[in-house]
């Protein structure tokens, strides 16, 4: 039958290291109570000339592109996952296109499902392959956060958590039975839908502009930490297991967990509750904050580079963000 697996990985993060002690005076806050809640002590921020969300995607693709042995050209579909666009429209997927030199008109689609973003481009980009349609599919999450942030003491508990940089996949099919993409598991609760948000600039506005001039907080995320919190506990280990007893597994057969780098508490949490040890659980938010939709594929392309994941490993990576939506995939990598 045939299915999917990861040909290449690939990230890239800008330069600008931004630590804990520079946020300090800016957004009255300290090193310590950072730390205690989040569990990162540094984060990337974007350095505006130099990087955009589809240059940093591009910059990751290449990676994933080359260990892969694939040249622009040789790419049939790129499905690029991002909360943070670097246009209203066209979407990013075009431009890291043109980037990338690829002119054999290939689609590009953009996805929006924010923290869930790359498992669920994952999983379509799956889908594509499995049918038959396509051979090779780029997958991406790129995103700048620091451009949008509220970056005053009134803006902290959101505006410490989150960090920009990228990360890429390259899909290609195979036919060898327990390998590559085993199951994508994909859900959403848009009830909870303002419990994490950027409001604006919204289109149900008749005047977008002024409404912005006049609500300006409006931009910039807002979180209720507590909820997000507390329906995060409990969905990543749901749709982790969902995914091993769907393919008859135990938590005790993954050699590796990527969770979506969103709090260290949170995953910590999840890693008790599965019982896993400190080895088999892949963690780097201490270094680059919460990516969002390039959190899991940079912590892939890290763990592959560290020589911590190997082909015929066991890999889990599941997500839960804003949506709320939350998802899994299991592979053999």
């Amino acid at each position: 039958m045939r299915h999917s697996y990861i040909a290449g990985v690939g990230h890239y993060v800008p330069t600008r290291v931004v630590t804990n002690a520079e946020l300090e005076p800016m957004m009255n806050t300290s090193d310590a109570w950072i730390q205690e809640r989040t569990g990162i002590r540094e984060r990337r921020w974007f350095e505006e000339g130099t990087d955009t969300t589809a240059n940093m995607g591009a910059n990751a693709a290449r990676k994933a592109m080359e260990m892969a042995g694939v040249a622009p050209n040789d790419v049939q579909m790129i499905v690029f996952a991002t909360l943070s666009p670097d246009y209203f429209f066209p979407g990013s997927g075009v431009l890291m296109q043109r980037e990338l030199g690829i002119t054999n008109n290939c689609p590009a689609l953009d996805v929006r499902n924010q923290c869930s973003g790359f498992i669920y481009a994952l999983s379509v980009a799956d889908q594509f392959i499995r049918t038959g349609m396509y051979d090779t599919v780029l997958v991406v999450g790129s995103e700048i956060h620091s451009s949008g942030l509220d970056k005053s003491p009134e803006g902290r508990t959101v505006s410490v958590i989150f960090g920009d940089g990228a990360g890429a996949v390259l899909l290609r099919p195979s036919t060898q039975e327990g390998q590559g993409i085993l199951s994508t598991h994909l859900y959403s609760q848009g009830e909870h839908a303002e419990e994490l948000i950027v409001k604006e600039p919204g289109s149900n506005r008749a005047d977008r502009l002024q409404y912005v001039l006049d609500h300006p907080q409006d931009l910039y995320p807002y979180m209720n930490g507590q909820t997000v919190f507390k329906n995060a506990v409990v969905r990543f280990p749901q749709v982790i297991k969902e995914a091993l007893d769907q393919n008859g597994m135990e938590a005790a057969d993954i050699d590796m967990l990527i969770p979506h780098q969103a709090n260290l508490r949170i995953t910590q949490f999840v890693q008790q509750k599965m019982g896993l040890s400190d080895d088999k659980v892949y963690s780097n938010i201490q270094r680059y904050g919460n990516t969002t939709a390039a959190s899991v594929p940079i912590a892939l392309s890290e763990a592959v580079q560290e020589g911590k994941i190997k082909r015929g490993d066991l890999v889990c990576m599941a997500a839960f963000g804003s949506g709320f939506t939350w998802a899994s995939a299991l592979l053999k990598f």
